[in-house]
């Protein structure tokens, strides 16, 4: 019988995880790109265009159509505008979608594939951030399966094959502490862009690194584990591990821990998802602990406790707060690269829209969870632009 190769949409193609996906896909047989969707990077996006034909491309900066649009090979079809990347998903008719837009702007693609039946390949966490009360219940309901491409969430996704799901204690989130992980809570108010980009193991997109620096991406990851396992927040535990080996631990009710390991490399999860539920074989060297000496730990303390434990906060109260928190810490951390404020005033600035948000919207500490609070996806676009325009008033004029 002949094999259909799988279609693939990539949204978010340009930047780090959609360029690491087609190195994948290079690497893998049986699968063909239908659509590549980019924000505003139309020289990258033209490039990859020529090399994969795809039927369909989407950039969302509507500024960008006309030097695009002479870039395309004869038969691609070109979308702009900010409804671009949820047009190419409809228009695709895509099997799998990777999901890679940075930050809140992947949640309306993320539904749309949805809508069509296409697996997710998810590494974008701020849509499970933002709206996992919507698009969980959505992916049930369609019966499309959610991977996770983020190498915490896929190391725990394959750590709860070894038992129950009723049978899980606690899962462990593993950080690698960021760019400024040995640097003092003093040093690190006043680190410049420079200093907190400069990650010492993986290599990411910008605003993902200075997430890490923060441990705002811990927070963003409880949050998704949150939704992605049906975790309560005393069920999700963060620490640090320099050596970003172990990239998440399960522990089940007998005591029993199961760790996934690797070396830092996006591909693994990326593959993973790609090929799921086969397991792909890839040309790559083994891991050899010898070599590596020991793998070390710490607690989550100082300034990193203070952010990741908005997590759990945000699990707790419910309804719209994810989409503040998420919009916040976006708002606050384009402020901090373009030099309006200091590295310290990011959290700050989090912290401070949050509080202000739940001191004007109590009846949701009264929430126990999402689930319990009735939040429309306009809502959440709603707290979304309150939560922008919070950081933007605590700018020094």
């Amino acid at each position: 019988m002949i094999r259909l190769a799988k279609r693939v949409a990539i949204l978010g193609s340009t930047g780090s995880i959609g360029s690491q996906t087609l190195d994948v896909l290079d690497e893998s047989s049986g699968f063909s790109v239908c659509g590549l969707g980019a924000g505003r990077n139309w020289e990258t996006l033209a490039d990859q265009a020529k090399q994969y034909s795809p039927a369909v491309v989407a950039i969302a900066d509507p500024q960008a159509e006309s030097q695009l649009a002479g870039q395309l090979p004869a038969g691609t079809e070109l979308l702009t505008g900010p409804e671009a990347m949820c047009e190419l998903v409809r228009k695709s008719a895509p099997d799998i979608v990777v999901s890679a837009v940075v930050g809140a702007a992947g949640l309306a693609p993320t539904l749309a594939a949805i809508e069509t039946g296409a697996t997710i390949a998810l590494a974008n966490k701020e849509t499970l951030v933002c709206a996992g009360q919507i698009v969980m219940p959505a992916a049930h309901a369609a019966g499309v399966d959610l991977l996770p491409v983020d190498s915490e969430h896929a190391g725990i996704f394959q750590c709860m094959m070894s038992g129950k799901r009723s049978e899980v204690r606690r899962v462990i989130i593993t950080s690698s502490g960021g760019a400024l992980r040995d640097w003092s809570d003093e040093q690190a108010a006043t680190a410049t862009a420079a200093d907190a980009l400069n990650h010492p193991t993986w290599e990411m997109g910008r605003k993902i690194t200075i997430d890490s620096a923060t441990l705002m991406n811990k927070v963003l990851e409880v949050i998704e584990a949150h939704w992605l396992f049906d975790l309560s927040p005393e069920q999700i535990e963060v620490v640090i591990h320099p050596q970003s080996i172990i990239h998440a631990l399960v522990e089940f009710c007998d005591g029993s821990v199961m760790a996934q390991l690797a070396k830092p490399d996006m591909k693994l999860p990326i593959a993973y998802a790609l090929q799921y539920p086969d397991r792909p074989a890839r040309n790559v060297a083994p891991l050899n602990l010898a070599d590596i000496g020991s793998l070390t730990f710490k607690p989550v303390t100082g300034r990193n406790a203070r952010a990741v434990n908005l997590a759990y906060e945000i699990i707790r109260h419910g309804g719209a707060c994810g989409a503040v928190l998420n919009a916040a810490n976006e708002a606050a951390v384009e402020a901090f690269l373009t030099g309006r404020i200091k590295f310290g005033k990011i959290v700050d600035f989090v912290e401070t829209t949050l509080k202000k948000w739940l001191d004007e919207h109590s009846h949701a500490r009264k929430k126990a969870d999402f689930s319990e609070e009735s939040v429309t996806l306009p809502d959440l676009l709603a707290a979304d632009a309150w939560a922008r325009q919070q950081v933007l008033a605590l700018m020094p004029q």
